[in-house]
Order: C-alpha cells, then sequence, then structure tokens
C-alpha cells in the first residue's frame, strides 16, 4: 500500500437543512456522449475533424486521436478539471453532481456498470441475478477484491453500505436514497460473498438502481462507522486509485492503487497514470483555457457551443483529443410548479410552449448543437418515441390563449428562475422575449445552483430552467414522477395516468409491454406539459494531445464500456503517450 501523506481539507460549515436540500442536487447530472467524424492523421490514429454539422447529426461516439493499435504506457500525472467542487463524499448522504460522480470513479467502484447498449452488467459484484417473481434478487461478489485499507469486500459490507443508502445503517443518514431504495424490503447475508434483497413489489430494474446513474458506490468499513466528518472527508473504496488529500475549493488528489483488482493488458493492474489531481473550475471558459495552456490535461463540459465550434477546431488543429456524446442523455426543460398559479392551468403551460421558438433559442445558447427534445426519454431509452404531442410554435396561438385566460381573471404574471450559466441565460432571457410578446408578464431571477433546487424543493417557484431525467432505464424517475405525496415531484403534478404507468413498468417483466407503458408516460407528459422541453444535453471530455483512453477498456463481463459521459467516465484505462 502507498504511504499516504496527511489528508488535508478545509471545508465550509453548513447547516443541517442546508445539506439536507443541496444534497436532493444529486440528482441533477446525467450522462451521454458522441462525436465529431473522424480522418486518419500521420500517426494512423483517428482524429475528428472540423465540422459544421449539429452534433445530433455527426455520428457515434468516438474518442479523436486513439490510435487503433493503442499500445499503453504506463506512468505521468493527470490534472482534470472539473465544473464543480463536490460538497463531500460520505456516500450515502453526499450531494454527487457529475463532478463528484468522476472523483467517485476513481476512488470507489459500483456493484454494476451500464454498457455500451444500456445493459447493467457485473462489476464489483460477480452476478446480479433475481428470482422468477423479480421480489429476491442475490448478489455474488467478485472473490479476492480490497478496499485501500486492505480490508476485504464482503457481503457483510456491501449490506451495511446498502442499508446505509436506504436510512437503514446507524450513524449514517441517507436523504435522497430514502427515495430510490424506498422498495427494498430486507437485505440479508447469506455467505461472506453472497447476498440477498427482497423487494416490496418486483423489481425488475434493481441492477439500474445499483447504479443509480454512477451514485452509488461501496465505501469500506471503516468510511461507513467513521465519525461525520471523517466518513465525509476521507473517502477508502476499491477503485484503481487511493485518496490522498483534498483541500476543498482547491483539489483532491489521489495516487494508483496498487493492489487495483482488474488487470492490464501488459498483465499489471490498472491503472495506467501513477496520480490524477482533480481541480474544480467552474467557469467552463476558465477550464478550456486552462486545457489549451497545458494547466490542466482533461476536462469534463456540457457546454454545447464549445462542442460546436472551439473543441472540434482545436481537435483539428492537433491541440486537443476529445469525445462528445448525447447517448442515453438527460434532458433540459423549463419546470412548471402546477401547484400554483397561473401554471396550475394547463392551458397557461401550452401557451407558454406555444409562445417559445426552441430552434431560435437553440441557435443562440448553443450555435444550433442540440438536438430538440419533446418529452423526457432520448433515443435509445425504453419509453421514447419520435412523435409525443408536445405543442408546437404558434405564436398567434400563444397570444389568443394568454388573452383567453386574463379574459377569465387569471394573473398570467410569473417568476422564471434561472443560474448565471452563460449558455442558460442567453436561451432564457431569449425565452422571457417571446412570452412577453405573448402576453405573459416575467420576472427572470438568476439563483445560484444550490438555491435554484432548495425553491424547487420546498416549491417555492413558478417556472425554473432545470435539466435531469438521465438516461438510465425510465424506472430510476419513479422517485421523480410518482405524484402520492412525493416530495421530491419539484413539479408538483400528480398524475393517475403517469403514476399507474410507473407502478406496473416497475415490476413488468415483458420488455414490448414495459416499453409501451413508459412510451405512455411520455406522451402524458408532453401532452400536459408538465416541463417544456428544450433538448437533450450532450457532453464532452477534453484531453490533451498525448492523453488517451476516455473509456477505458472493456468491462469485466466482455462487453464494450458505456459511451454515456453525463455520469462520469473510467479513469482506470487513460493513459499518457510519450
Amino acid at each position: 500500500m502507498h504511504c499516504l501523506p496527511p489528508h488535508d481539507r478545509q471545508r465550509p460549515p453548513t447547516s443541517s437543512d442546508r445539506r439536507w436540500r443541496s444534497r436532493l442536487a444529486t440528482l441533477l447530472a446525467a450522462s451521454t456522449l458522441l462525436v465529431a467524424g473522424c480522418g486518419d492523421d500521420s500517426s494512423g490514429g483517428a482524429v475528428a475533424q472540423r465540422s459544421d454539422l449539429r452534433i445530433d447529426q455527426i455520428g457515434e461516439a468516438v474518442e479523436s486521436g486513439l490510435p487503433e493499435d493503442a499500445k499503453p504506457v504506463r506512468g505521468g500525472q493527470i490534472v482534470y478539471g472539473l465544473e464543480a467542487e463536490t460538497s463531500h463524499f460520505c456516500l450515502s448522504s453526499a450531494q454527487v453532481a457529475v463532478s463528484g460522480m468522476q472523483v467517485m470513479r476513481a476512488i470507489y467502484d459500483p456493484l454494476v456498470v451500464p454498457d455500451a447498449e444500456g445493459n447493467y452488467r457485473p462489476y464489483l459484484a460477480d452476478s446480479v441475478e433475481p428470482d422468477a417473481t423479480y421480489e429476491t434478487w442475490t448478489i455474488k461478489l467478485r472473490p479476492g477484491i480490497v478496499f485501500h485499507d486492505e480490508s476485504p469486500l464482503t457481503a457483510e459490507v456491501v449490506k451495511n453500505n446498502l442499508d446505509a443508502y436506504r436510512g437503514e445503517y446507524p450513524g449514517r443518514s441517507s436523504d435522497l436514497f430514502l427515495f430510490a431504495f424506498d422498495n427494498i424490503e430486507s437485505i440479508s447475508v447469506v455467505n461472506e460473498l453472497t447476498l440477498k434483497v427482497s423487494t416490496k413489489v418486483p423489481w425488475v430494474a434493481f441492477r439500474a438502481a445499483l447504479y443509480n446513474s454512477g451514485r452509488v458506490g461501496i465505501m469500506a468499513q471503516a468510511q461507513l462507522d467513521a465519525d461525520v466528518d471523517r466518513c465525509e472527508t476521507h473517502p477508502v473504496g476499491t477503485g484503481p486509485f487511493e485518496f490522498v488529500s483534498w483541500t476543498y475549493g482547491d483539489s483532491l488528489n489521489v495516487v494508483s492503487n496498487p493492489d487495483y483488482w482488474q488487470d492490464a493488458p501488459d498483465g499489471e493492474p490498472y491503472p495506467y497514470v501513477d496520480a490524477i489531481e482533480f481541480r474544480p473550475i467552474p467557469n467552463a471558459d476558465q477550464r478550456l483555457s486552462a486545457l489549451v495552456q497545458g494547466d490542466i490535461n482533461m476536462l469534463h463540459t456540457s457546454v454545447i457551443s464549445d462542442m460546436v465550434s472551439n473543441l472540434p477546431d482545436l481537435v483539428a488543429d492537433g491541440a486537443v483529443n476529445t469525445l462528445v456524446s448525447d447517448d442515453f442523455t438527460e434532458t433540459a426543460y423549463t419546470m412548471f410548479n402546477v401547484a400554483e398559479p397561473p401554471f396550475d392551468r394547463r392551458e397557461a403551460r401550452i401557451a407558454f410552449a406555444h409562445a417559445v421558438d426552441r430552434n431560435k433559442l437553440n441557435e443562440v445558447a448553443n450555435k444550433g448543437g442540440a438536438a430538440l427534445a419533446d418529452g423526457p426519454f432520448p433515443p435509445g431509452v425504453p419509453g421514447y418515441v419520435e412523435e409525443s404531442g408536445r405543442p408546437g410554435y404558434d405564436p398567434e396561438k400563444a397570444k389568443a390563449m394568454v388573452a383567453d385566460l386574463k379574459a377569465e381573471g387569471v394573473d398570467m404574471s410569473f417568476t422564471f428562475l434561472d443560474t448565471a450559466d452563460p449558455a442558460s441565460l442567453r436561451a432564457t432571457v431569449l425565452a422571457v422575449e417571446m412570452l412577453e410578446e405573448a402576453g405573459f408578464e416575467v420576472k427572470l431571477v438568476i439563483e445560484d445552483e444550490e438555491t435554484l433546487i432548495e425553491r424547487a424543493i420546498a416549491g417555492d417557484f413558478q417556472a425554473a430552467a432545470f435539466r435531469n431525467q438521465p438516461g438510465d432505464d425510465p424506472d430510476m424517475n419513479y422517485m421523480w414522477w410518482y405524484g402520492e405525496g412525493n416530495p421530491v415531484n419539484f413539479a408538483r403534478f400528480d398524475d393517475p395516468v403517469i403514476n399507474e404507468a410507473l407502478r406496473k413498468g416497475r415490476s413488468e417483466p415483458d420488455e414490448e409491454e414495459r416499453r409501451e407503458l413508459y412510451e405512455a408516460i411520455h406522451q402524458q407528459m408532453a401532452q400536459e406539459v408538465y416541463y417544456s422541453y428544450n433538448w437533450y444535453v450532450p457532453w464532452a471530455v477534453a484531453e490533451a494531445a498525448n492523453v488517451h483512453g476516455i473509456l477505458g477498456p472493456d468491462l469485466p463481463s466482455g462487453h464494450a464500456s458505456s459511451t454515456r459521459l453525463g455520469s462520469a467516465h473510467p479513469l482506470h484505462g487513460v493513459w499518457i503517450s510519450n
């Protein structure tokens, strides 16, 4: 094992109420990829070329600059620019958006991971199998895996982790995951490497819940049992890198795990690089500039305009490599509080959708690079339909509907919440102009991300720019959309069609019937306009020209690694050429 220097993290004090609310922000990050077209560089590697096509027209996700006969070498350090800092890493209660998930992929391993087709494959688990009713799931673990503190991975440790996630482990709180794992009835240990999970109703998508968009990692027992401060600041997992130090807001450092359980083709354990320094750089322009200047050599971004112009130009110049994708991704939308005027009226929500020209918003905010979304599920996810019935752009119809509502005495003024993100603001400011032209009276309010989420949780909003519903199994949205007494259904709808489809879809083993149930949700969402959908959100990873291996090797099962980026990507296969 490595001798680790003293841990160093400086963290601001937070109230327990604020911490509870901010943890739910975990749910607002999600995933995927796509990329520019390819050509051969002088060394025989594939390099993406400059393209004026929309991102959704370019093709499959391919890493530029990765030679087909790549021969990874060992050594060196990655300095990884992240879009945000993470509150802490006591995982059962942590706020873990995409930046936190990326750190997690270094330190922790999940029980299962998605493959390139969207299926969930065993990872720390050797198998995850249901009985005939889908009410009892047996998890068998891979033998011989140890945590960074040299303690063994056992069924008892995994049970304790899952109990912590569902709020059933002494001394560990869980707010978000109380809803994610509410369907678990009990967990029992069968033997050292086997445990059984019993559910309240049949749960065909249980494997997806064990991944939960990359938020479920397995902590060592020592971290799980530590006091709150140590659990939050001293992460201990089984991952390819071991925690070294953390100076909050500045950097988090990890070094390679010499005892990692996955071996590379050279016969030695992964990872290839010796160390990673994670740096939070919230300003996307500064993050890209740091990559170009060599201050960092890897970054993560969801700025679509950069994917359309800046990154392809840099790739064509040989300055960077990149991977861009919107596979299995999340959606950007305006979320309405349907429990409050004016959007408690369906006609007001439809008028909003008619008033906003999404093509123009896309051009202004994203240089036309995003694929417009007409419902919550992206292509490739069960439930996606091409023609959802979403109201289209029709400014004259919007004016007429607003006038009719005003004639009934409906107050058509509302507050529109957004963050200070430049791309989001460009779209929102333009949307406000369109809405006012239709007769709405709009007050734009800018909040930091945490405050916006707190207001959504409290129901203290009328409309808000939002991004959620990553492309996991559609059952993962049960926690967001089920309406009966659900505190994280931020839009406050209680729709019997959606409730019934969620209930049936959770337990329906027939893939075709299940797909039809989620298609009904997709169409009901679009027609009731609980959200006014804008576009699917692609993600990109960019790296220095001598850095390679964004997706890493195939999974232990032999299946290709997932091309989704919004829930982070593996790091053990990243390497630096000489």
